[in-house]
């Protein structure tokens, strides 16, 4: 029978406990964050350069072209001197999205509104047709606004800055919808935000694609849709 240990006998050490292991698609995504972010000066001059002259870039040459190189070269700056912000091009198209993002974001902030969603099938439509109208406006004149709006669908890392813009603006049309409507079933109205959301960007982007395509009469015919629907649930 072996001997129990001795109380006084000195311990193995420990071994290190592994960290944990990314997964390929961790491993593989790049870092989308700003390394720093300054808050005056001639730092935060560079800054706003460095992303004024990387939209007016890809204004011009497309994503496929695009290059921290050319931003550096248009800026008059060294690569260190952006890779100190930015690590790289997946960092400065992220902050160009949320910048868009955000502005888009305002329009739609404003208009979801309890009382917008309680209006007659007529002034709904031409209330969403506005609102489409002018977030189609507003796109074309950011700097690289329609490339931009490329990006954040075709390059996967940057997805989720749409999908959590479009998650926040879904929330707002769900509560007021219910606030008008509060016999709405909850569940249904959250998918027809949803819907409502992605069916807006969808065409939105159909017509930068497709210049051949009219745009008013895209937008009555998808806010004809939309305000369809909406008083569908209202009855519901």
């Amino acid at each position: 029978m072996p001997r129990p240990p001795s109380p006084h006998a000195p311990r193995p050490a420990a071994k290190p406990v592994a960290a944990a292991k990314k997964t390929p698609a961790e491993a593989a995504a790049p870092d989308l964050r700003p390394k720093a972010v300054p808050r005056q000066g001639r730092a935060l001059e560079t800054y706003e350069r460095i992303l004024g002259v990387a939209a007016d870039l890809l204004g011009e040459v497309g994503v496929e072209r695009w290059s921290t190189n050319l931003v550096c070269e248009r800026a008059g700056i060294t690569p260190p001197a952006l890779y100190r912000y930015f690590p790289n091009k997946y960092a400065l198209l992220h902050e160009l999205g949320e910048r868009l993002m955000a502005v888009q974001n305002q329009l739609l902030e404003a208009w979801a509104t309890p009382r917008n969603l309680a209006l007659p099938r007529a002034d709904l439509e031409a209330s969403v047709l506005e609102l489409f109208a002018q977030t189609v406006e507003v796109t074309t004149a950011a700097p690289a606004g329609v490339w931009i709006t490329r990006a954040l669908r075709a390059v996967p890392a940057l997805q989720e800055v749409r999908i959590a813009s479009h998650r926040h603006v879904t929330g707002l049309i769900e509560r007021a919808f219910m606030a008008a409507h509060p016999q709405a079933e909850r569940a249904d109205v959250q998918v027809f935000a949803r819907l409502a959301i992605e069916a807006a960007y969808a065409t939105q982007e159909m017509l930068f694609d497709d210049p051949d395509l009219e745009p008013m009469v895209v937008g009555r015919m998808l806010a004809s849709m939309i305000a369809g629907e909406a008083i569908r649930l209202r009855r519901a």
